[in-house]
């Protein structure tokens, strides 16, 4: 358990930084690495609890991480 939520942050984090160079977000560097980690723990505490998600904790990082950064700054820009 231990492994793969490490596993998870870092991914997490590779994803916020990687979005954030490419020109995906204009949220800042460490703005973004900080919405893709917590909406990796939060996807990875519900995928523990209900069993969704994929089989793979790499894929669910990485889609957790995508999906947070789709919603969290679309909702708070006008």
């Amino acid at each position: 358990m231990f492994p793969s939520m490490i596993g998870t942050v870092v991914i997490a984090g590779i994803v916020g930084y990687l979005s954030e160079r490419s020109g995906f977000t204009r949220n800042g560097i460490l703005p973004s690495i900080i919405i893709c980690v917590g909406g990796a723990f939060v996807f990875y505490f519900i995928s523990l609890m209900f069993n969704l998600g994929f089989q793979s904790h790499g894929l669910n990082a990485i889609a957790a991480s995508i999906g947070a950064l789709v919603i969290v700054p679309t909702h708070w820009r006008r």
